[in-house]
């Protein structure tokens, strides 16, 4: 079932919306403050988002522009009691996917949703399908584009350090040892040279860990080489 998250403080609207989208199918959480909608939408995972623009606390934009800058993507419908188009032009910028003015029907708010859900579940799908790739907590590496992004954000990498990138990625969990990851990756040009696995190993550790000295994802393997992982609270 999925979950929605409505945010409006006037216990009207709140009850029809409640009302009509459990009607629908869906599971329903309320908040009445923009502070309390914020840290429901942090804390748990939902479906959708219904936020009322004018809140006590935390007002709806502010929420909607702290929302996707956690990278939280889920949908978010808007609503405003305010007719202007800067508003609406500002929320939709901000993240929002759709945007309502009050007074509106119900019923209007429930085919919203499921057109929302439908076309993000849509586009969700077939971007799995066309685009195979390995991910490792919030790192993606896509083979046949050549590329990788860590936190959404594309990693500039040498072709060197994209096949290493991406022979650790094909061999999450297993122990690879340095003279295997050279005949693998530098296919025996640096024969007997491990230092060169060392360097690059280095670099790949800039640009995907938080802390260099503690690594979350190439964990070295002491005396005999490295493994890729995934953080601990993946």
């Amino acid at each position: 079932m999925n979950k929605i998250l409505v945010v409006d403080d006037e216990p009207l609207i709140v009850t029809l919306l409640k009302f009509n989208l459990e009607q629908a199918g869906f599971s329903v959480i309320t908040a009445a403050n923009g502070t309390e909608g914020y840290e429901l939408a942090l804390k748990e995972q939902f479906s959708f988002i219904v936020l009322d623009l004018m809140l006590p606390g935390m007002d709806g934009m502010e929420i909607c522009k702290r929302l996707r800058q956690e990278k939280i993507k889920t949908p978010i419908l808007m609503l405003t009691a305010k007719g202007d188009e800067l508003d609406k032009i500002l929320g939709l910028e901000l993240g929002a996917d759709d945007y309502l003015t009050k007074p509106f029907s119900p019923r209007e708010v429930v085919a919203r949703v499921k057109a929302i859900l439908r076309r993000t579940t849509e586009t969700n799908e077939a971007n799995e399908t066309e685009e195979p790739h390995y991910t490792i907590g919030h790192l993606k590496v896509y083979p046949e584009q050549f590329e990788a992004y860590f936190k959404s954000e594309k990693l500039e990498l040498t072709p060197k350090e994209f096949e290493l990138l991406l022979y650790l990625s094909s061999n999450r969990g297993k122990v690879l040892s340095r003279d295997q990851l050279l005949d693998s990756v530098w296919n025996y040009d640096y024969a007997g040279d491990t230092r060169i696995v060392d360097v690059h190993i280095s670099h790949l550790r800039e640009k995907i860990e938080e802390d260099t000295k503690q690594p979350q994802y190439i964990k070295t393997i002491r005396g005999f080489g490295y493994k890729m992982e995934g953080p601990k609270n993946e």
